[in-house]
């Protein structure tokens, strides 16, 4: 209970105050310092994918301004050889208030990335935003079949119905790629499973299908019991190091990520960095109230 009065609470709080924990999950506030992190992953022998940070924009104009930051952002980090791709969120270029010209600027930073052979995730926001998300990714998926992914939410009650709906996109040339993690958003219980364990059964069982149906799944998870589940059916199902990856966040569960490395399997760490940092982190740590005593830590341990 004192850890979610804590999280409640944050909002409220000096963000110098907020910024003393979250500075262990942002990757910086400014490119340079992001790559910089980026290249120690890199040699730590794992992948990454770059997320500027910022959502749910209130004019137009915020949307250009992103998108070209976007653009320099992938420029510096091709010209640095950064051993990753990227990830956005459609609401940070209007998806809520002009969805073609959302689309037309997310077409434009991918088309940037396809320029370098490289790969753009369209992050899944809340559900009023997941019909247009999935129409986005269609409509993006079409012209770049190998340059556009996903991402789907394994305790939104709708999601194994939209891996099947979306079994057209999927071919053996070329594999539909998504992202399955569990979902943060708070959401109705009408749409939305709640339970923890209600949660990764379904969880496993989207991957399954997944699997199943030969498409290429990023395993984004921080919970033991999903990533025991996810190798039980890698083996079940031989899938090949080729059409899976595991992802974890910038900073979290270090430990269990490292056994995932030394076990051999692809590992991609998402890796947000900039100035919008504090929405980011205080939404992570309402998902998880257990990780506001490392603010109570920090507190105390300055200096």
């Amino acid at each position: 209970m004192f850890n979610k009065l804590i999280a409640a609470m944050l909002p409220y709080m000096p963000q110098k105050l907020v910024w003393l924990f979250s500075k262990r999950y942002v990757a910086g506030l400014n490119i340079q310092e992001a790559l910089n992190n980026c290249k120690a992953l890199n040699k730590e022998g794992m992948v990454v994918t770059l997320d500027i940070l910022g959502e749910f924009i209130s004019t137009l104009s915020e949307a250009e301004a992103n998108t070209n930051e976007y653009l320099e952002a992938i420029e510096q980090a091709e010209k640095e050889k950064i051993k990753g791709n990227y990830s956005l969120k459609p609401t940070m270029f209007g998806l809520l208030l002009d969805k073609e010209v959302c689309y037309q600027h997310i077409r434009t930073i991918v088309a940037k990335a396809a320029s370098y052979n490289n790969f753009v995730r369209i992050d899944m926001e809340d559900s009023p935003c997941t019909d247009l998300e999935i129409e986005l990714f269609r409509k993006l998926k079409k012209e770049f079949p190998k340059n556009v992914g996903l991402v789907l939410q394994a305790y939104l009650k709708r999601t194994k119905i939209d891996i099947t709906n979306m079994l057209d996109l999927n071919t053996a040339e070329i594999p539909v790629n998504y992202r399955l993690c569990k979902g943060i958003y708070v959401e109705p219980a009408e749409i939305a499973y709640k339970g923890y364990e209600e949660i990764i059964e379904h969880f496993l069982d989207d991957l399954e299908l997944m699997f199943q149906q030969k498409i290429y799944v990023g395993i984004a998870t921080h919970d033991k019991p999903v990533v025991d589940g996810a190798l039980r059916l890698i083996e079940k199902y031989q899938v090949p190091k080729n059409m899976y990856e595991f992802q974890m966040l910038y900073g979290v569960t270090p430990e269990l990520r490292k056994t995932i490395v030394d076990a051999g399997h692809t590992m991609r760490v998402y890796v947000p960095y900039g100035l919008k940092w504090f929405a980011y982190c205080t939404r992570r740590l309402k998902e998880n109230p257990k990780m506001t005593g490392m603010i109570i830590k920090a507190l105390f341990s300055r200096g």
